[in-house]
């Protein structure tokens, strides 16, 4: 009786375990299958990098209430603006902008520090873009001879290359063959830019190809780029535009044949005086071929057509040309943004229909802002002038004549900088650091000048805010100079018409920065964001490495 009773009890043990157990792994799996996966990282079938040619932040705010819902609207609302995003680093100008967008890191690192600059080794003046190890493709002239091979870090494009084993394509298009090259980086399948002249075409580098796709040839061969060769009315009625400045004033520059600065600007009419094709930079209608030529590459690449990412660098520079030569507060650069609005919305549109809505990220930036046309500051009792950058050397070779007994100290000016002959100091026994404090403290005195800061205080301080902050990040130690120099606030060296950049003054350095598409949230920050926040977060979002000179942050506010 007893051996029946513990069989009994044992049986039970084992099916109430049995139970148990069943239970706990019923239990477990309900708790798995509640809890979602994380994703690693995100898988845009594309992502689509913007940089608009000298946008001020509140080109978005200004121009708001007449933009349409497709273009920067979109962008806004369904995704996320940095409201107080900036360059932390000066010059600021259109190489550097580009690179520091995609490198992640500023000019002390990625060694792009201007258009163009005096090279310190070869004593002659070099482009920031050009190599003349290599032939012009699509063009008989020298427009071609284009290579990043003066940028010294990678790029995010570079890294997803590499990450996809370079099956992820990357092309890069922009009007200015800097705006396509530098954002393309080392790997690119392909940079295009515009040559203008007498036939308006689409051209490119044999460092990347050795003849033009047939795509290319066949947007070159239509009639898209003629068709633009019309009169520049407003695209709204001009009284409408009351966020700009009057039509006809002194501020803004004329084209070759006008006798005033009023819309309409008869294109056909100006056209052979003011180099046929390359008129249309100035206009608007610019930016409209760049979308086109965008769109046609899109679609002649099968650009997002499959899993593996692939990256659109498209860069938008008749807004820049417009707002040199008219001016941040004038008809034409409002018109030229309500024009981009349409463009953009055309672009997002066509991306909805070939890669899927939600199956691409986008990005959209500046490569620098701009400032208020001084004389029209002036007028309006500003602080603001120009600079005589003439008469400044006049007085600076007076003073190194007095001083050290030759003008030869001074090597090359330019950028805003001063180059010395360190050769030349040495045989006079005259120590470097005591020479760049000498001239510093000379030019100082100069007027529309703000503040002086030596290479020395570049190479030994350690900045981490305002004006000297921005400089240090700006000055490489193999090619920048030895004395720098900043303007007065609302001052330039420039033409009384039109407005220009490259200072560290904060109307040069305040851009938009905004994100939309998969993987990133919707809303919007004042917390300070800096350009080279831009490539890692974007990094971040696909999983990839970093570019390899990687200095910002990946904006964490930003991402899902």
């Amino acid at each position: 009786m007893k051996k029946t009773n513990l069989v009994l009890v044992l049986l039970m043990l084992c099916i109430s375990g049995i139970s148990f157990g069943q239970r706990k792994k019923k239990n477990n799996d309900e708790i798995m299958a509640a809890v979602q996966p994380t994703a690693i990282a995100q898988s845009p079938k594309l992502v689509v990098g913007i940089v608009v040619d000298q946008m001020r932040y509140d080109y978005l705010t200004r121009f708001w209430d007449q933009y349409g819902e497709g273009g920067f609207k979109r962008l806004v609302n369904q995704g996320f603006n940095c409201k107080n995003h900036h360059f932390n680093y000066a010059p600021t100008s259109t190489g550097p902008g580009h690179a520091s967008v995609y490198t992640g890191t500023t000019p002390a690192t990625h060694g792009i520090i201007g258009n163009a600059w005096y090279d310190k080794t070869t004593g002659e003046e070099v482009y920031c873009a050009g190599d003349n190890n290599y032939q012009s493709v699509g063009t008989s002239s020298d427009a071609g001879q284009m290579s990043p091979h003066r940028m010294l870090t990678t790029t995010v494009t570079d890294q997803l290359r590499l990450h996809t084993q370079q099956r992820g394509k990357v092309i890069a298009v922009a009007l200015k063959d800097r705006g396509a090259v530098l954002p393309g980086g080392h790997m690119a399948n392909a940079a295009y830019w515009y040559e203008g002249g007498e036939q308006g075409n689409w051209i490119t580098s044999s460092y990347y190809m050795d003849a033009l796709p047939q795509w290319v040839n066949d947007f070159n061969a239509s009639d898209i780029v003629e068709s633009y060769k019309k009169p520049w009315e407003t695209l709204k009625p001009i009284d409408t535009y009351v966020q700009s400045g009057t039509d006809d004033n002194v501020y803004e520059g004329k084209i070759d044949g006008e006798t005033n600065t009023k819309f309409p600007h008869d294109l056909p009419k100006l056209w052979e005086d003011n180099g046929k094709f390359g008129l249309l930079r100035v206009t608007p209608f610019g930016n409209s071929i760049t979308a086109d030529f965008a769109l046609a590459a899109l679609e002649g690449e099968n650009l997002g057509a499959d899993a593996i990412t692939d990256f659109l660098a498209i860069s938008f520079s008749s807004t820049d040309y417009v707002g040199h030569f008219f001016g941040v507060n004038s008809k034409e650069i409002q018109d030229t943004y309500l024009r981009l609005d349409r463009d953009l919305a055309r672009l997002f549109s066509t991306l909805d229909e070939k890669v899927g809505a939600g199956e691409y990220t986008v990005f959209l930036t500046a490569d620098h802002a701009a400032i208020h046309v001084p004389a029209y500051l002036e007028d309006q009792k500003i602080p603001a002038g120009y600079l005589d950058m003439g008469g400044m050397r006049e007085q600076l070779m007076e003073f190194l004549k007095y001083r050290f007994g030759t003008t030869d100290v001074v090597k090359n000016i330019s950028n805003y900088q001063l180059f010395l002959d360190h050769k030349v100091l040495n045989n006079l026994d005259i120590d470097l650091d005591d020479a760049e404090e000498i001239i510093a403290q000379e030019v100082l005195g100069y007027d529309g000048i703000f503040r002086v800061y030596t290479g020395h205080q570049m190479w030994q301080g350690n900045y981490t805010q305002g004006i000297p902050y921005i400089l240090q990040n700006g000055y490489n130690q193999k090619r920048s100079g030895d004395v720098l120099m900043v303007t007065r606030p609302g001052f330039a060296s420039y033409g009384r018409t039109g407005s220009t950049h490259g200072s560290p003054h904060i109307y040069d350095t305040h851009a938009p920065l905004l994100l939309y598409g998969k993987g990133i949230k919707q809303g919007s920050t004042v917390n300070r964001t800096e350009i080279p926040d831009i490539a890692p977060t974007i990094a971040s979002l696909l999983g990839i490495a970093f570019p390899n000179g990687t200095t910002g942050k990946p904006i964490g506010e930003v991402l899902k």
